[in-house]
């Protein structure tokens, strides 16, 4: 699989809702930090929203998608200048009708749905996000977006059988598509992962690695796949990801064993071999340094009715 496919399959996203805002008037509410990440696109009508982080608010318009990255207080509004109420009621009348209306509805219809994540390194993703991405309907190569958002919106407003199962996939879909977008279309991103596998010979470095992680690599090698000399590699990895090559090698590695640690029978020894370490002890001591536990400790707490987050900075440029 290529990175991308490769986070989000050991992130695991599951699609927790999904719902409709039907609004009129002036109107702004204030909704409290959610976990995982928002997804919501405007069907009709248009309007404002402001998270945490932002120095200023963003204008959806008809057609606009974005994502709402977890952890941020988010404002919606009609008009940025009114003052934000408390959206407990919104979110109440989503959970019993699946749509809410406010002062009737009619002018804006937003759909919007949550994903989140069963692994315990959301933050391969999260911290590589801004608070809000924002697709606006402009945006080339959104054909399959567009569609996608056409059918979520039938399946909302007559659902047919099978439909939550249909919702759920085009969430799915959709998150992934707004993801490429955004990869491909922002000219700015900041020093870490998504801008790292935005340029070529960073990005196949990347995807050899991921490809093969028990490969034992080298810069020479590495380099080799990038189609650049040692030096230019390693001065241009660590300026866009923010780590070495060989440090992000062995997160990735330590990422991939910690899901199987987690997911599955298999034993530490197994584990270590697979992922290129010629002994469990080296392996170990490397699990260690990055995931401040043992890989033994780590699959107990795993199997723990809750799981703590054991270290943020699980690849480079997350900070």
């Amino acid at each position: 699989m290529d990175p991308l496919s490769d986070v989000l399959s050991l992130l695991q996203p599951r699609s927790q809702f999904y719902a409709g805002f039907d609004a009129a008037g002036d109107w702004s509410f204030d909704f409290p930090p959610h976990e995982g990440i928002k997804f919501a696109a405007m069907m009709r009508g248009a309007c404002w929203g402001i998270a945490d982080g932002l120095d200023h608010p963003v204008r959806f318009e008809e057609g606009d998608c974005f994502l709402l990255n977890g952890g941020r207080r988010f404002v919606l509004s009609s008009d940025p200048a009114l003052s934000p109420q408390d959206a407990t009621h919104i979110l109440n009348a989503v959970t019993h009708d699946g749509v809410a209306v406010h002062n009737g509805g009619g002018e804006v219809f937003l759909i919007c749905g949550r994903f989140d994540f069963s692994g315990s390194h959301a933050a391969v993703l999260f911290d590589a996000l801004p608070p809000i991405v924002n697709i606006p309907k402009a945006s080339s190569q959104a054909e399959v977006l567009r569609w996608a958002l056409d059918q979520w919106a039938c399946e909302l407003r007559d659902p047919q059988p099978g439909a939550a199962l249909m919702s759920v996939h085009l969430a799915h879909l959709m998150l992934v598509q707004v993801l490429r977008l955004f990869l491909t279309a922002s000219a700015d991103l900041p020093q870490g992962w998504f801008r790292a596998l935005t340029d070529r010979p960073v990005g196949a470095a990347i995807g050899a690695m991921h490809a093969e992680p028990a490969r034992p690599w080298t810069l020479a090698a590495l380099a080799r796949v990038a189609g650049v000399s040692r030096t230019v590699f390693a001065q241009r990895f660590k300026a866009l990801a923010g780590s070495t090559a060989m440090d992000y090698l062995t997160r990735w590695r330590m990422l991939v064993a910690a899901d199987r640690l987690r997911s599955g029978g298999e034993s530490v020894s197994s584990i270590a071999f697979s992922l290129g370490y010629e002994s469990e002890s080296a392996f170990s001591t490397a699990f260690k340094r990055i995931m401040s536990c043992s890989p033994t400790q780590y699959r107990r707490q795993s199997s723990a009715p809750a799981v703590t987050d054991v270290n943020r900075q699980s690849l480079p440029g997350y900070a």
